[in-house]
């Protein structure tokens, strides 16, 4: 529980102070062709986020397997940066000019209202919500982590535009 805790605080400090580096005209540049905004990754790990908390706080049902089965392969998919990956469109964030303060406290909600799930709720309970593509449904355990790597790969995103941008 207190490793959950932990990583779950630092991930989200992390993209926190990587959001925050950012100055409002910043947040909304492109960096170069091809790529999204500051702002538009952060809206993209707001409404991935977002809904996972909700597929969290959905019907569960008791675990068949081990908690964290699935752990070692999203780790090793979102953390590997090599890699590229295309969003599904239901969390595409649209190509408008983002309010940083906005954002920030909407990522402090989140944070917030995952470690109070990560306090109150059955980690190893299934989520029958969403069934995520390549994965299945996912124990809330496996969701947290979900939400952490995706958040981390995505961080690691936010610090290449923002070197990007400082270059220029």
């Amino acid at each position: 529980m207190e490793t959950i805790l932990l990583d779950t605080d630092r991930t989200f400090t992390t993209l926190i102070q990587a959001v925050s580096s950012f100055d409002e005209q910043q947040l909304n540049e492109t960096p170069f062709s091809g790529s999204w905004t500051a702002g538009q990754v952060a809206q993209h790990l707001i409404l991935a986020n977002t809904g996972f908390i909700e597929v969290m706080q959905g019907p569960v049902k008791d675990a068949d397997r081990e908690p964290g089965q699935q752990l070692g392969q999203i780790r090793a998919d979102f953390l590997n940066f090599e890699t590229k990956m295309k969003s599904p469109d239901f969390i595409l964030p649209l190509p408008i000019d983002y309010s940083k303060q906005r954002q920030l406290g909407t990522l402090e909600n989140i944070k917030s209202s995952l470690m109070n799930l990560i306090e109150t709720m059955e980690l190893d309970k299934i989520c029958l919500t969403f069934e995520l593509p390549g994965y299945g449904f996912l124990t809330r355990f496996e969701a947290i982590y979900f939400v952490n790597y995706h958040s981390q790969r995505h961080t690691y995103q936010l610090n290449n535009i923002y070197h990007h941008l400082s270059e220029e």
